[in-house]
């Protein structure tokens, strides 16, 4: 259970990371700053992965002391709780549960605000790049239609 307990933390850790990186995406998506953007997903990306081998590790430990606590196999936090022998361990088990529960939750907002914010991105872009497409009529200097020939645009090539 000590091993168990240790990647629970590391785990807890990592989602604690992963929720900065998220908010530091956040920033870089509300200021309109995209320079760093793809650095900081792929830093995301790079704590996913580690989150995915240290939640494998996680369940095999746990299925272990499972087995060894005689609880079902592949059961959450706080079921193995229940089944734990007496002594400290459910408390800690249902402790890991409520702080992975709550950081999670976090997770999931900031994730979800994030996916709104590139997605009103993603519509402003295809809106620009629709106007520049378009052909509106304005007038030359003689006062004559021009049909869009050497109209201005402004176009911001950092998105």
């Amino acid at each position: 259970m000590h091993e168990a307990s240790a990647l629970l933390w590391e785990e807890r850790e990592l989602l604690d990371v992963l929720l900065f990186k998220l908010e530091v995406e956040q920033m870089l998506l509300a200021s309109g700053n995209s320079r760093w953007l793809n650095r900081s997903t792929q830093e995301v990306d790079a704590v996913q992965n580690r989150l995915g081998r240290v939640g494998l590790a996680r369940a095999v430990e746990l299925d272990g002391v499972a087995a060894e606590w005689q609880a079902p196999p592949e059961c959450g936090l706080r079921e193995l709780a229940e089944h734990a022998p007496e002594g400290p361990w459910a408390e800690i088990l249902n402790a890991h549960a409520a702080g992975l529960a709550q950081i999670v939750t976090e997770v999931e907002a900031i994730r979800s605000s994030n996916e709104q914010l590139i997605r009103g991105a993603l519509r402003a872009t295809q809106e620009t790049l629709a106007d520049s497409t378009a052909s509106p009529s304005t007038y030359n200097a003689r006062g004559i239609t021009d049909n869009g020939r050497g109209a201005a645009r402004l176009i911001d090539k950092e998105m």
